[in-house]
C-alpha cells in the first residue's frame, strides 16, 4: 500500500485553473502508473487521466483533452494534474490511484486496474 494523498482542490471560477498533487507516504511511485479519477454527486466515478510508469506517457479522457496536463516527478514522489479552462462539469472529488508495481508504457483508464487510492480532494467550479 502506497498510502496516496491528494491535495490542491479548491473553489474556482469557470475558466480558472488548479493544479492537483498526489504523493505517496508509504513508498516510491516510480514503478506505478498513476491515474486521476473524479466523482460528482450522484454520478459514477470516472477516469480523467493517467501516466505510465515507464517513460511517463500520458493519456486523457476526451472531456479534458487539451485542458488538463498530467506529469510526474519521481525524484519528489509526486504526480500532478494541471487543470486549465475549468468548467462547472469538472466539479467533483478528484482521486489519484496507483496501478503496479509494473513497468509499462501504457497506463489504463479502467478503475478496476488500480489498487491503491487516495481519499480525494474537492474541486468546485462555480461562479
Amino acid at each position: 500500500q502506497l498510502q496516496l494523498v491528494e491535495s490542491g482542490g479548491d473553489l474556482v471560477y469557470p475558466g480558472g485553473s488548479l493544479t492537483l498533487t498526489c504523493t505517496a507516504s508509504a513508498g516510491p511511485m516510480d514503478y506505478y502508473s498513476v491515474g486521476w479519477f473524479r466523482q460528482a454527486p450522484g454520478k459514477e466515478r470516472e477516469w480523467v487521466s493517467c501516466i505510465s510508469s515507464f517513460d511517463s506517457v500520458p493519456r486523457y479522457a476526451d472531456s479534458v483533452q487539451d485542458r488538463f496536463t498530467i506529469a510526474r516527478d519521481n525524484s519528489k514522489n509526486l504526480v500532478f494534474l494541471e487543470m486549465n479552462s475549468l468548467k462547472p462539469e469538472d466539479s467533483g472529488v478528484y482521486y489519484c490511484a496507483a496501478d503496479g508495481p509494473k513497468w509499462v508504457t501504457m497506463c489504463l483508464p479502467a478503475i478496476d486496474e488500480y489498487d491503491d487510492w487516495g481519499q480525494g480532494t474537492q474541486v468546485t467550479v462555480s461562479s
